[in-house]
């Protein structure tokens, strides 16, 4: 313990960081930024191929900091496994997505797993930081990394800690957001702490790893629930003649006992519409319905759909079907100016207008190629006339988006980020959610 500890705090030890993706890039750059000699293994030979040339492929990783690290040979990438056979610390960034039955998918964790076993001496401190059920890191890791006689907290140091990235933050980046930290034992958390207080600037240690692991659960799981429910108020606001957006700013006035959360489309990314899934199946097993997500989870998923209704809605109210109609989805990203499509809603009313008989095109300035879930589109040209196309739908307002333009080209415009208040002149021909 006592080396391990010495090579950390003199930053001589080495860190490999499983998975460089939106996660494990951010986290790599940083290990290598505070001097760290720090290694990306990732079996994506093109990730690869661009951080061995210095070229970021993270929008919140500048070029000039991913290229200053590789020119002066503190960060380098590798798809070898052999890598981890000179690692002293290996922090886990791997996916947990779901498969078709919405039950968690470990087998990149568990995979991740037998070859740090497998290349595993003494002295090395694990963390995963990929968000999954509560109990992975004591049931999955510490089991197989102390099979072959090393000693939990004395030889193999082994936790848990969220990832709290949030893509496209332009204030809370990963030095500056507080990062939660459970470890397998006392003598783990500590070596945890000691390994992430050089590239965190506060730290939020917590009495387990599974206590760290349900930290991410309910901060994803609060949003989750919270979007279930004013999505529902849009639908319901709908009903009764209401605008659910003015409605909601209104209540955000009151300075105590409101915190404000606004529908859209559907959930998207990596996060909010997976993670709480990961928890309802954990209780399953014991025997316990996770009533509050599997709600959320309903009226979330059903978003897409809802979206398509207002279309054809629309286009029926100016005698036009959706049939052969030539629709314009503005924006295939899951969020605001980033590029990511995972879990997008967009995919899902895509899919769904082209099954109606739509000629759907779509447009986003951020993701020129969608190739996801059997579509293969490539995006419409910026400059295109939205005048061309029977309706409009704005699944996410990126801040490329020329509004004015918009109103002034458009024939019909469905906005379902409330991105166009304050700018329609002609609101019959504006319609939201």
């Amino acid at each position: 313990m006592g080396k391990l500890r010495e090579r950390i705090d003199s930053k001589q030890a080495s860190v490999v960081i499983v998975g460089i993706g939106y996660v494990g890039l951010p986290l790599a750059v940083e290990f290598a930024k505070s001097g760290f000699q720090t290694v990306g293994l990732d079996p994506d030979s093109r990730k690869v191929d661009r951080v061995t040339a210095g070229e970021s492929y993270i929008a919140d990783v500048p070029t000039a900091e991913l290229a200053e690290c590789v020119s002066e040979g503190r960060l380098r990438a590798t798809s070898d496994p052999a890598a981890l056979a000179d690692a002293d610390a290996v922090v886990v960034c791997v996916p947990t997505p779901l498969n078709k039955t919405k039950d968690p998918d470990m087998r990149f964790i568990v995979a991740v797993t037998e070859q740090i076993a497998a290349h595993q001496h003494d002295d090395m401190v694990i963390v995963l930081e990929s968000t999954t059920y509560p109990g992975t890191t004591s049931e999955v890791l510490v089991p197989k990394l102390t099979e072959k006689g090393f000693e939990l907290g004395k030889t193999v140091f082994v936790a848990f800690s969220p990832e709290r990235v949030d893509p496209g933050n332009a204030v809370f980046k990963t030095r500056n957001t507080p990062k939660v930290i459970g470890g397998a034992s006392s003598a783990c958390l500590e070596m945890a702490t000691a390994l992430y207080s050089n590239i965190i600037d506060t730290l939020v240690p917590v009495s387990s790893t599974e206590a760290a692991e349900m930290v991410k659960l309910l901060e994803n799981t609060f949003r989750a629930v919270n979007i279930g429910l004013v999505n529902e108020v849009a639908m319901m606001s709908r009903r009764l003649g209401l605008d659910p957006f003015e409605v909601i700013r209104a209540a955000a006035s009151k300075p105590f006992g409101f915190m404000p959360f606004y529908p859209g489309p559907g959930l998207g990314g990596h996060c909010i519409p997976i993670d709480p899934l990961y928890l309802s199946w954990k209780l399953r097993t014991l025997k316990y319905q996770a009533r509050f997500i599997e709600l959320a989870d309903t009226i979330n998923s059903a978003m897409p759909s809802y979206v398509v209704d207002r279309v054809a809605e629309a286009l029926n109210d100016h005698r036009k079907p959706v049939r052969g109609s030539k629709i314009l989805v503005y924006g295939a990203a899951y969020k605001k100016d980033v590029s990511d499509v995972r879990e997008s809603p967009a995919l899902t009313v895509i899919h769904e207008l082209v099954t109606r008989g739509a000629q759907v095109s779509y447009l986003d300035p951020h993701v020129p190629r969608l190739t996801e879930e059997g579509l293969e589109m490539e995006s419409a040209d910026p400059g295109t006339h939205f005048g061309a196309y029977d309706v409009v739908v704005i699944i996410t307002d990126h801040t490329a988006l020329d509004r004015e333009r918009l109103l002034e080209e458009a024939q019909l415009i469905v906005d379902t980020r409330d991105t166009l208040r304050g700018q329609v002149k002609d609101p019959e021909r504006v319609y939201g959610l």
